[in-house]
């Protein structure tokens, strides 16, 4: 069977700050490090023949941790960047809320209807994504690979691996430095573990 194995980067301070990271290239701090190493310890045992990351530098040192005891060098790959928040980016939860109440109540209600002024959709995203994870499958079948990303890339990932079209965006939840598993068997997708987080001591609740 190929796994998928599928990591949320660790904590940055926009993630206890409540505020939408996007594509800013905002670094770890420092639990975010002690995550990071720690989601490496968690999957030592497991071989992993391959490491993708997203380019953001919050995702790639994540991607460097869980990749070096495995003698790996993480590959950054585009199609498992963030979501463009456009003009999102930066800005406050809560402020959203309170400026932008039509938006926001979309992104708490039906998010997939929801077009941020200057960013990408939840569609866009879950098919660049699934694509390239499909494209990988396939060159590692048989084997197990890891893929470093962030919280909306993740669930649309997962969902989509598992065969779910849409509307399953708040259905899964993701800590930072958490990992999934995700089989491809011959009698479909399978899913092993999710938001396995037994191995952070401490971690930030951002549920939205």
């Amino acid at each position: 069977m190929t796994e998928i194995v599928i990591v949320r980067h660790g904590e940055t301070e926009f993630n206890k700050l409540g505020v939408f990271r996007g594509r800013l290239d905002v670094p770890l701090n420092d639990r975010g490090r002690e995550q990071a190493q720690a989601v490496g310890e968690a999957l030592r045992s497991k071989t992993i023949v391959a490491v993708y990351s997203s380019p953001l530098v919050r995702a790639l040192e994540t991607a460097r941790a869980v990749a070096e005891p495995h003698g790996l060098a993480p590959v950054v790959d585009p199609a498992f960047d963030n979501i463009d928040l456009g003009e999102w980016q930066g800005i406050a939860k809560a402020l959203v809320e309170r400026e932008q109440p039509a938006l926001w109540k979309l992104w708490m209600e039906d998010p997939d209807r929801l077009a941020i002024p200057g960013g990408e959709s939840l569609a866009d995203v879950r098919e660049r994504a699934y694509g390239r994870a499909l494209e990988l499958a396939r060159e590692h079948e048989g084997e197990r690979f890891a893929v470093v990303t962030h919280r909306s890339v993740a669930k649309l990932l997962g969902g989509a691996l598992l065969g779910m079209e849409s509307g399953y965006f708040w259905r899964f939840y993701l800590d930072n430095a958490g990992y999934s598993i995700v089989g491809h068997a011959a009698t479909g997708p399978v899913l092993l573990t999710w938001n396995e987080a037994c191995h952070l001591r401490e971690k930030v609740t951002e549920r939205y």
